[in-house]
């Protein structure tokens, strides 16, 4: 029988010019996984650090196992029982794991910290998350994942009952999630309670029982148990609707004229083996596969940015030789919407007009390569508007935008240099269900214009919701292609079939190996 470990009734925080908690309730229960939803805005930040004890509620009741408690202190939450895992890592890299696990109470002994008592009980921890870590190694040498497991440990120590996971898979690998997710299971297997924060619905519907909907400071679902409700359901809470592709309209790919690329029997340094696919007119081609299957490493082999060692690139039917993303771009009209936007896709410290005009510089250059900032602001001002980017003026930094409008400058530059094939990768990572659906329908309409799009995403929804045909990608091969009708259960459990069919065959013969 579940207990309830805390209630919030009512909880209500005001700062200056707006109500980020409106009367939000929440009920979290011994064994459960509670996913905490909404998008960027709708107070979910906000209800963490009131129940972590960083802000103080200005109305409302907080109890935890009956009786109500007022949670003054990050430290006050702590020793309730409430810990809390954070997007960014909270850890001292020089400190050893050990360290960091003890850090809020070491061990001492004469009112000394007693750095040999350390390892018991990090050790304990770290056996309870089934974690084979050496507690003497410096954290600054394990991996993103293994650092986030650390943070879990950390909090285990304080003997947390409640956890709270913020974005916790953001910088993870499908496989590390795996990983995080199996941690989830033991913890809530023992009787503590998981709040898992996410944008990713399909990791929610995955792991969790329970789910709680923020939108505007309210809760317009409250501690319900997930299994009553679908995935359109929970996305219709988040943002007042549903998001299906035939709401954003008719499109119609060409699928008789010459391919726009053409890979054939492409092979790589990187490893892909005889890989061959074809984008058209209008068409969004979605590449999916599990991380190490090789998507972005053949993008950039396209791009010149990995050598070919066989086969064939062709760009509307003709054999095309590419060196470089800017002979891409310049001779075959090949733009790239990278994954890394922050240090790949736009220069942060830099103007909005400058980041949109970057790739057309040599266009609009005048007399010794000078180039007019009206004329920048010219085609800029274009692209804001057409992309719907929200800034305040052409001059801020991209730096100071949201992460959705970040990407919208990306795909602007790309769009100011008239791409004629439009490659994107991992398009809406980090971003909130509005903002993806939004950046969902820019791409729509631009296929639906007749731009070609490659479409590479880990988010199966995403690429269910936009991709005509999907091509999936094991071990840097080509292991299927499914032609999309866009029902998310026929569509997943295909695609999921492929790739489940080439790993189950790998390791057999594996197995035959030895």
């Amino acid at each position: 029988m579940s207990e309830v470990l805390l209630d919030c009734r009512e909880v209500v925080k005001v700062f200056p010019g707006v109500r980020a908690l409106d009367g939000v309730g929440l009920r979290l229960t011994t064994g459960s996984v509670h996913a905490l939803l909404g998008e960027n805005g709708a107070g979910k930040s906000t209800l963490i650090k009131v129940l972590t004890g960083v802000h103080t509620p200005d109305a409302g009741r907080i109890a935890w196992r009956g009786e109500e408690v007022q949670l003054r202190s990050p430290l006050e939450a702590t020793r309730t029982g409430i810990g809390v895992v954070h997007q960014e890592r909270n850890l001292i890299p020089d400190f050893s794991v050990a360290e960091n696990i003890t850090l809020q109470s070491p061990p001492s002994r004469r009112g000394l910290v007693d750095r040999e008592a350390m390892n018991a009980p990090a050790l304990r921890c770290l056996e309870e998350l089934g974690l084979d870590l050496d507690p003497n190694q410096p954290v600054r040498e394990l991996s993103v994942a293994r650092q986030q497991l650390v943070e879990i440990a950390k909090a285990l120590y304080t003997e947390s009952e409640v956890l709270l996971l913020d974005e916790p898979t953001a910088s993870l690998s499908p496989q590390e999630a795996e990983r995080l997710f199996d941690v989830v299971g033991r913890l809530a297997a023992r009787d503590r309670c998981v709040v898992f924060v996410s944008h990713k619905l399909d990791e929610v519907f995955a792991i969790c029982d329970t789910v709680t909907v923020l939108r505007d400071g309210r809760a317009v679902l409250e501690s319900s148990p997930l299994a009553d409700h679908t995935h359109d359901d929970v996305v219709n809470l988040m943002v007042g609707r549903t998001h299906t592709a035939s709401e954003m309209g008719p499109r119609t790919p060409d699928r008789t004229g010459t391919p726009v690329l053409a890979l054939d029997q492409l092979c790589t340094a990187d490893g892909h083996q005889d890989v061959s696919l074809e984008v058209r007119s209008g068409e969004i081609v979605g590449l999916y596969g599990l991380v190490g299957a090789g998507r972005s490493e053949l993008v950039k082999a396209v791009l010149g940015l990995d050598r070919v060692t066989g086969g064939e690139i062709r760009v509307h039917g003709e054999a095309a030789r590419i060196a470089s993303p800017r002979q891409a771009l310049h001779e075959f009209g090949i733009g790239y919407l990278t994954e890394n936007r922050k240090e790949e896709g736009v220069f942060l410290d830099q103007p909005v007009h400058r980041n949109i005009t970057v790739t057309v510089w040599k266009k609009l250059a005048r007399f010794l390569g000078f180039v007019s900032v009206a004329e920048e602001r010219n085609v800029a001002q274009d692209l804001v508007e057409r992309l719907g980017i929200r800034a305040s003026g052409l001059e801020q930094n991209v730096g100071e935008l949201s992460g959705g409008n970040q990407q919208k400058v990306s795909l602007a530059k790309w769009l100011a240099a008239d791409t004629r094939l439009l490659i994107v990768d991992e398009p809406t990572v980090g971003v909130d269900v509005r903002t993806k659906h939004g950046f969902h329908e820019l791409l729509w309409e631009l296929a639906r214009g007749g731009l070609p799009i490659l479409l590479i995403s880990s988010d199966l929804t995403e690429m269910i919701t936009l991709a005509d045909r999907v091509v999936v990608m094991a071990d840097h091969r080509v292991r299927g292609e499914v032609e999309n009708d866009r029902d998310y259960e026929r569509m997943s459990g295909r695609i999921i079939r492929i790739i489940h069919d080439h790993t189950l065959s790998a390791e057999t013969a594996e197995e035959d190996a030895e």
